[in-house]
């Protein structure tokens, strides 16, 4: 199986990534238990199939060592070179607090050892409190690093537009954001999305299949309670689903999917992604990947098969339109965390 050249993108001038993104948050638990030798096992099967993309955190458990793992084994088995075609994302996000260039550099380091590279792709920043303004510091010193040579390019992570246009202002080089960004929560529209297209900063969204109920499996269903949502992910989504306009909605929501999946012979969880990747400034949408549990590469190949038309897009954009303003209720991107 190949990807076309149109599921990648030109990201960055020395990054070309898959439009796709492998997310390792399901490996940091409440998704069910990881076995190393299975994870890594699977992340071949991705990269063969041409997701060659991998999206993890300094938090997400073992996930930098399963990225430091793994490009040792491709490196065993099949050169120096085929290391080079593969990209792994991280985070560091840090306690609030004053920063120093030698606490930002001890983690830069910390992940450059658990991932077994002498430069990170992408270092993606979180921080929790905007009150307190060392967020700058932090960022200011990552530049430094990157100059020095061990970050390639610097992000974020549920940043809000006021305060990316504050770093962009401040003269740091950010080259995306990671926000959620679904056909439930479609808040980067109001404000981000504008802001990342005037300084070609682009969009990595998460949430995009709503953990998994976006998707056939909850169609004509009884709306689930507490256990039946039986990993962290269907927690999270299904409060904002709730938030968003329901069960009743969701199912006129999934119901028009369903349709739409059917006349071109893809899945929801197909239609749902393709939508996002369409959207103005989305350079990629993450897919949460239980290595070794739960696979869905085959299904996940078909995103890049599908064209929605203008009739299908009205269809989903009807729905939405019925369902309340999260960008009211919630507020801006990343606002859910800082509450």
């Amino acid at each position: 199986m190949m990807l076309p050249q149109t599921s990648y993108l030109q990201f960055t001038s020395d990054l070309k990534i898959c439009r796709l993104l492998n997310g390792m948050w399901q490996v940091s638990g409440g998704h069910g238990r990881i076995n190393q030798k299975a994870a890594i096992e699977s992340m071949f099967q991705y990269v063969d199939a041409g997701f060659t993309t991998w999206d993890l955190a300094d938090h997400y458990g073992p996930a930098e060592d399963f990225i430091g793992e793994f490009r040792r084994q491709l490196i065993a088995t099949r050169g120096e070179e085929a290391v080079n075609n593969i990209q792994a994302f991280t985070k560091w996000v840090p306690r609030p607090g004053k920063m120093t260039k030698q606490i930002v550099e001890e983690n830069i380091n910390i992940s450059l050892r658990r991932m077994d590279v002498k430069s990170l792709d992408l270092m993606q920043f979180h921080w929790w409190e905007y009150r307190d303004p060392n967020y700058l510091d932090a960022l200011k010193y990552m530049a430094e690093l990157q100059t020095e040579g061990k970050i390639k390019h610097l992000a974020l992570t549920n940043f809000d537009t006021e305060h990316l246009q504050i770093i962009t202002d401040a003269g740091i080089k950010i080259v995306s954001n990671q926000v959620q960004y679904s056909l439930v929560d479609r808040r980067p529209q109001v404000n981000m999305a504008k802001l990342c297209e005037e300084h070609d900063i682009k969009l990595f969204t998460y949430g995009s299949v709503c953990g998994g109920l976006l998707s056939e499996k909850y169609l004509n269903q009884p709306e689930p309670r507490g256990f039946d949502l039986n990993t962290t992910s269907l927690k999270k989504y299904k409060n904002m689903i709730d938030a968003w306009g329901g069960w009743r909605l969701f199912q006129e929501l999934l119901s028009t999917l369903k349709q739409i999946a059917d006349k071109h012979q893809v899945s929801i969880a197909n239609v749902a992604v393709n939508y996002i990747l369409n959207q103005p400034a989305v350079g990629g949408v993450i897919v949460g990947s239980r290595l070794g549990i739960a696979e869905h590469i085959v299904d996940n190949a078909r995103v890049f098969e599908l064209s929605l038309d203008a009739e299908d897009v009205e269809k989903i954009n009807a729905v939405s339109q019925q369902s309340r303003d999260l960008y009211q209720l919630i507020g801006d991107c990343g606002d859910e965390y800082r509450r």
